[in-house]
């Protein structure tokens, strides 16, 4: 097991996180909608292998489910070296191996342009732009698909990090009764992060299971599973900022974590300390882990 690749580390069952190949495919969707090219496919990249499941605008199954080893063709030549590459004329190309010219040809494909996500220093994923003719992929194209790249690569490092997370949670049951104070720090320590993570990427599903993370979290560590605070309604930013608060920070350290000015911190603290009539920063961490909002 490849432990450089987190992906593989999951169950593929899992319910918290979707298929990676899922968020693929909606990039292609996006993609082709900016992009000028009449064929756009791509893949995950397992154990070093790339595999090719999504397509737009293809004739043939010829790549459907095409196992691309690293360094073989145009697509394991990025997963290899990390970086975009493109060729004119994929029939005649010098640069690549042409293991796979005869579904690529039999697709009518000529110029082609590859890119991979990479996360972590790792391909994780190609995303290719083709076209049936011996022109270059013009700049538009080839800017829409590193920029589907870098989204991508983005929401799988999130999901990596949420998975991360889990595997903390799943080790609960193991080291609860052996140091509980220092399982409850690591709670404490992971509730913050996904918290703050789950306001570092755009409003949608992803921060909406980020957040319901979080609140898992703290539904562990509670002792008696009171769900009284979900009375006191605490906004998303007020408990982004109470957990790390709970952690020990000061205001300009939250401030720094999340992105925020330390007068926007004071603000939001001073809210929440209203909302659970608590007259000191501590008095409102102890009252939000009692009422179950905090691990």
């Amino acid at each position: 097991m490849d432990s450089r690749n987190p992906s593989l580390l999951r169950p593929h069952d899992s319910l918290l996180r979707p298929r990676d190949g899922d968020a693929l495919r909606a990039e292609l969707r996006h993609a082709a909608g900016l992009a000028n090219v009449p064929v756009l496919f791509g893949g995950e990249v397992h154990d070093g292998t790339l595999h090719l499941t999504e397509f737009l605008g293809t004739r043939t199954n010829g790549l459907r489910g095409l196992a691309i080893p690293p360094s073989s063709g145009l697509g394991g030549r990025v997963v290899h070296q990390r970086r975009p590459a493109s060729v004119p004329d994929y029939s005649s190309a010098l640069s690549i191996t042409h293991h796979y010219d005869r579904p690529v040809l039999g697709e009518g494909l000529r110029s082609i342009l590859a890119v991979p996500v990479v996360v972590g220093g790792v391909s994780r994923a190609v995303l290719y732009a083709a076209v049936r003719e011996c022109t270059p992929i013009g700049d538009r194209t080839a800017e829409a698909i590193v920029a589907s790249c870098h989204r991508l690569a983005a929401e799988i490092a999130v999901r990596d990090e949420v998975d991360r997370r889990l595997q903390m949670l799943g080790a609960l049951d193991v080291t609860r009764g052996a140091a509980p104070s220092a399982v409850s720090e690591g709670i404490r320590d992971a509730h913050a992060e996904l918290r703050g993570l789950a306001q570092s990427v755009p409003d949608g599903p992803l921060r909406s299971r980020l957040r319901a993370v979080a609140e898992k979290l703290a539904g562990l560590a509670g002792d008696d599973g009171n769900d009284a605070g979900s009375a006191v309604g605490l906004s998303p930013r007020e408990l982004d900022v109470l957990a790390h608060i709970a952690l020990g920070c000061t205001n300009n350290e939250v401030a720094h974590r999340l992105s925020l000015k330390p007068e926007t911190v004071k603000s939001y603290l001073r809210n929440a300390m209203g909302k659970l009539d608590a007259h000191s920063r501590h008095e409102a961490v102890v009252t939000a882990r009692r009422l179950g909002l905090l691990p």
